[in-house]
């Protein structure tokens, strides 16, 4: 009866521990210093298993859980591109900052789900290395002006931009009516990609065909 006694103390305290192979200082229920090996695995039939989770190991040797569309989203590139909300001619207020975001509210595709059509802006998911465009187009509706343009913001602050006057010569506007900016930047998760279009005027005329004024992003790396 007192071996039995001992016996279940001593099965008590080892339920409660922290076990060590290969170590004595174990910071987890089960620590393991060494490869591990499985002989055999249960198997299932139910397909939905893996997308409820999956066991990897993260750099500090855990195992953890994560579902497998978490792992899929982590390794999935962005592919965004997209126009202006609508199609007809608009007229832009930038107001007394001469600026204002570009409303570039229609998606035509999304690959990763990055792209907020309602703010006109893009937060990254993934860091890495993305190329970044945009074309505007003016209308008619666009007068003389010494400066007009389109600029990339980075979290708010323009990482390129290209602009340039608007010129006519007795009354015939002889500029080109595209304005475009290209450029490439790294990204971090969390970071946001917006455009603005820009003109020393309180309003600017665009046109808003979406074979003329349109944007991209694309994950390079």
């Amino acid at each position: 009866m007192k071996a039995m006694l001992i016996l279940l103390i001593l099965t008590g305290l080892s339920a409660s521990a922290q076990v060590g192979v290969n170590t004595t200082t174990p910071t987890a229920t089960l620590d393991v210093n060494g490869n591990m090996r499985l002989r055999t695995t249960a198997a299932t039939t139910r397909l939905s298993a893996p997308k409820d989770s999956l066991l990897v190991v993260d750099q500090n040797g855990n195992i953890v859980r994560v579902t497998s569309r978490n792992v899929i989203m982590s390794h999935l590139k962005s592919f965004v591109k997209g126009g202006l909300s609508s199609t007809a001619n608009q007229t832009i207020s930038l107001g007394s900052a001469n600026v204002a975001t570009a409303p570039f509210g229609f998606e035509e595709f999304d690959e990763n789900d990055e792209y907020n059509n309602t703010t006109y802006t893009f937060t990254a998911a993934n860091a890495g290395i993305y190329s970044v465009s945009a074309q505007i187009k003016a209308s008619a509706a666009l007068s003389l002006t010494s400066n007009f343009g389109i600029a990339v913001v980075k979290n708010g602050s323009v990482i390129a931009r290209s602009g340039f006057g608007n010129i006519s010569v007795l009354s015939i506007t002889v500029s080109p009516p595209i304005r475009s900016v290209n450029t490439l930047v790294k990204l971090a998760p969390g970071d946001t990609l917006s455009f603005q279009i820009y003109a020393d005027l309180l309003n600017a005329g665009v046109t808003g065909t979406r074979e003329d004024s349109f944007f991209w992003i694309a994950q390079q790396q």
